[in-house]
């Protein structure tokens, strides 16, 4: 299937991520022009180096989301150098504050408040008036499952990722007659090769991890392509008519069970 990419300009941000990176070789795979943008500007590098050596065309931009005039210089250049952004897609974020209420942390709240939500606004804005000119775009606002059931302990993150599902919604009303979707999706827990292993020797690898596999209908946990293939076909021009909608890449985690 052409997803018809090949005209088109990807920004994927934590695209050092492993599954910002993996956004990122998909797209590229399908012939997509792919900024890696990341506040680690090595690690971007190393994305796109990997991306181009197999044939693909990629550059790596440092970028710190939180700064809104670094994020209006980068999205300026790199209009001059690519003529636009056609796809963006809202991948960075925070995820590792673990604390119950009472013991919160303000200042890990105001980080993660700056980068998960304030930090996708600031290069958003940036980008979706042009996308809506071009009347062309597309958008994906990556939440989770935390953003619609909680997450225990992880108020600011769980906080960040159910705004970014309000924030999605109203890019797609406001883009809905200029050719721009926006799409929300929200993966179950992501651990790479380790979704291959059984629950029994997952448990002996990472007890949390295997609970969370326990308890999904097919008793295993994702891989970063589940989420990235889903990412590119939502981007596609075969899905110009999905738009403002909440996706799930859970193995069934989601579904009420006895």
């Amino acid at each position: 299937m052409d997803f018809g990419f090949d005209d088109k300009t990807a920004l994927v941000t934590g695209g050092a991520g492993r599954i910002g990176s993996e956004d990122c070789r998909v797209f590229a795979e399908e012939g997509a022009e792919v900024i890696v943008l990341d506040v680690k500007e090595d690690a971007a590098e190393n994305v796109a180096s990997d991306i181009e050596a197999n044939g693909g065309t990629a550059h790596a931009i440092e970028c710190d989301l939180t700064d809104r005039d670094d994020v209006s210089g980068t999205i300026e250049a790199l209009r001059e150098e690519t003529g636009g952004i056609d796809i963006l897609i809202n991948n960075a974020g925070m995820v590792d504050a673990r604390s119950r209420m009472k013991d919160y942390d303000d200042d890990i709240w105001d980080r993660d408040m700056s980068i998960n939500l304030t930090g996708t606004y600031n290069i958003t804005r940036e980008v979706f008036p042009a996308m809506c000119e071009r009347e062309w775009g597309r958008i994906i606002n990556m939440s989770s499952m935390a953003g619609w059931q909680g997450g225990f302990g992880q108020a600011s993150y769980a906080a960040t990722k159910a705004a970014l599902i309000g924030f999605g919604k109203t890019l797609a009303l406001e883009g809905a007659q200029s050719g721009v979707t926006c799409n929300i999706v929200t993966p179950n827990i992501v651990v790479g090769a380790l979704a291959d292993l059984p629950v029994e020797q997952l448990e002996q690898v990472d007890e949390h991890f295997a609970r969370i596999a326990k308890a999904t209908p097919m008793r295993q946990l994702g891989r970063e392509e589940d989420v990235s293939n889903l990412v590119a076909f939502l981007c596609s021009e075969q899905a110009s008519y999905i738009t403002g909608q909440v996706v799930g890449v859970t193995g069934g985690v989601d579904l009420f069970s006895f």
